[in-house]
C-alpha cells in the first residue's frame, strides 16, 4: 500500500533538539519523537546543506550525483530524475514541496507537480518559515486528490543568522554551548539565539503536524523529521566529527511497531530512500547506494551497515575530506594540499571570531585522524600512529578507498583539485567571511 509522505526538514539542526537530551526545548518535535521512532546514530552523507540533503534525497553518496557544493552557489545534480520527488511523482505520487529545498539553484529544476515559495524567499526567516507551514498547511487542510503525495516541507531555522529577541525568551546566563567552543558570555549568548531559532522551527513543525491531524489523512501517511547537517558552530557544520555528521530523524506512521522506542542502529541519510521504497512497496532504482532499515520498525535492535560515510568538497572554499564511521571507529582524511583551518567554511559567529582572535588560522590540522569512539566519543585523542591501532587504521582506509573507488569518487582521478562547475562560485582558502567579494 501507497502512504503519503511528509519530509519536514530544518537547516542545521544536528541532534541539538529536545529528543536528544539537550537543554533545547522543542515540544512539538519531542512529542513526535514519543509517538513515532527515534534514531539515535543516523549520519548525513555530506555536513555541508546542499550535498547533505542530495544525499538523502538520491540515496547516493552526494559526488555521485555530482553535488559537490551548495547549490545556490551553482553547484548541482547531473540528473534531476534520480531525486525522490521525481521518482515518487513516476510512481504515482503527487509532490509538493513548501519552503526551502537546497537540491538546485531553482526549485523548478527538480520537477515537482507544485512548488509553493512566494512567502518563503523573504529575507526575513521568520516570514519565510511561517509562509511556509502556512503554504503546507494549506495543502494537507485542502488535498483532495485521488493520488498519494509526498510532501516536502522545508525551514530555514536554524540556519544563521539567529533571531535578534532571544533574550527574551532565554536567559544567557543559564545557557552552555557546545563543547567544542569555549563557555563565555558571548558564546552563551549565541547559544541562546539557537535555542530560540529551534523554538521557531518548532512551532512551525508543530503547525503542520496539527494540520496533518486534521486533515483526516495522517492515518495513512509517513512522517519524516529530520535535518541537514550539525549545528553552525565551529568544528561542527562543515566537518566530519560526529557534531558535524550526527543528524536527527525521527519517523512516525499508524501501526508502527517501534513507536515510543529509539534505535541505535548505525545508519546513513543514504537509507532513508530505500526504506521508502520497501515501506510503500515500491520498486528500489538500481542507482540507490543506500540500505533500507524498514526491519527497524520491527526489530529495534537491528542492525543495517558495519560502516556509513559522510564527505565535504566544496562548502563555501574548497575543503575536500572523506570519513568512514563504523560502530566503534571513525578515520576522517583530509585530501588538499595544505593543513589548515578554512575560514570560509565556518559561519560567522562569536565563537569564530574569538578562535581566530585566539590563533586558530596559525595551527595546523592532522591530514588524517582517527578515533576510538567508545573510549573517546568526544573525538579528541588522534589515534594515527598507534600501534594498538594499526590493524584498525588499514582496515578502515581500504574500506573508505574501495568504496570511494565503487561510488566513483573523483577525487581519485585528480592531482590537484576537484573542479567546480563552470558559472559556480567559491571561496579562496585565506578569505575569512563567505560573504568575501572576492572569490573564485
Amino acid at each position: 500500500m501507497k502512504r503519503n509522505i511528509l519530509y519536514i526538514h530544518t537547516h542545521d539542526s544536528g541532534r541539538y533538539l529536545e529528543p536528544y537530551g539537550v537543554n533545547v526545548k522543542t515540544p512539538n518535535i519531542m512529542r513526535l519523537a514519543r509517538e513515532g521512532t527515534l534514531f539515535r546514530n543516523v549520519h548525513c552523507a555530506a555536513p555541508t546543506c546542499s550535498p547533505s540533503r542530495v544525499g538523502l534525497l538520491s540515496g547516493m553518496a552526494p559526488h555521485s550525483s555530482n553535488m559537490l557544493g551548495l547549490a545556490q552557489r551553482g553547484f548541482q545534480m547531473d540528473d534531476y530524475g534520480k531525486h525522490l520527488a521525481v521518482y515518487l511523482k513516476k510512481q504515482g505520487y503527487h509532490t509538493c514541496l513548501s519552503g526551502v529545498q537546497h537540491e538546485a539553484p531553482e526549485a523548478g529544476m527538480i520537477g515537482y507537480d507544485e512548488v509553493y515559495e512566494a512567502d518563503c524567499e523573504e529575507s526575513d526567516f521568520m516570514g519565510r518559515d511561517k509562509g511556509a507551514c502556512g503554504h503546507a498547511s494549506d495543502f494537507l487542510k485542502t488535498y483532495k486528490g485521488d493520488k498519494p503525495f509526498f510532501l516536502s516541507v522545508g525551514f530555514i531555522h536554524t540556519h544563521r543568522a539567529y533571531p535578534e529577541d532571544a533574550e527574551d525568551y532565554f536567559n544567557p546566563d543559564y545557557v552552555t554551548p557546545p563543547f567544542t567552543v569555549a563557555d563565555t558570555k558571548e558564546n552563551r549568548k549565541d547559544m541562546a539565539a539557537y535555542m530560540r531559532s529551534a523554538q521557531i522551527a518548532d512551532e512551525c513543525v508543530g503547525e503542520v503536524l496539527t494540520a496533518l491531524e486534521k486533515s483526516g489523512m495522517e492515518e495513512n501517511t509517513i512522517i519524516i523529521f529530520t535535518t541537514d547537517h550539525g549545528i553552525a558552530f565551529p568544528f561542527m557544520k562543515c566537518n566530519c566529527y560526529d557534531t558535524g555528521t550526527g543528524v536527527s530523524l525521527i519517523m512516525k506512521y499508524k501501526g508502527n511497531p517501534a513507536a515510543g522506542k529509539a534505535c541505535d542502529s548505525l545508519l546513513s541519510h543514504i537509507d532513508v530512500f530505500p526504506t521508502l521504497c520497501e515501506m510503500n512497496g515500491l520498486e528500489k532504482p538500481d542507482y540507490l547506494q543506500g540500505k533500507s532499515f524498514a526491519g527497524i520498525f520491527v526489530k529495534p535492535e537491528l542492525e543495517i551497515n558495519d560502516e556509513v560515510f559522510s564527505e565535504v568538497t566544496y562548502h563555501a572554499a574548497y575543503e575536500p575530506m572523506r570519513c568512514i564511521r563504523t560502530k566503534r571507529h571513525k578515520l576522517i582524511r583530509y585530501y588538499d594540499f595544505h593543513d589548515g583551518h578554512v575560514p570560509a567554511n565556518i559561519d560567522e559567529s562569536s565563537c569564530k571570531t574569538l578562535l581566530i582572535d585566539s590563533g586558530l588560522l596559525r595551527k595546523s590540522r592532522a591530514r588524517e585522524m582517527l578515533f576510538d569512539l567508545y573510549i573517546d566519543p568526544a573525538e579528541r585523542e588522534n589515534l594515527i600512529g598507534n600501534p594498538d591501532y594499526k590493524d584498525v587504521y588499514t582496515d578502515l582506509r581500504l574500506r573508505l578507498e574501495n568504496w570511494m573507488e565503487e561510488t566513483g569518487d573523483p577525487l581519485l582521478s585528480v592531482s590537484y583539485r576537484v573542479s567546480k562547475p563552470e558559472g559556480a562560485y567559491v571561496n579562496r582558502l585565506e578569505d575569512l567571511d563567505p560573504g568575501c567579494l572576492l572569490r573564485e
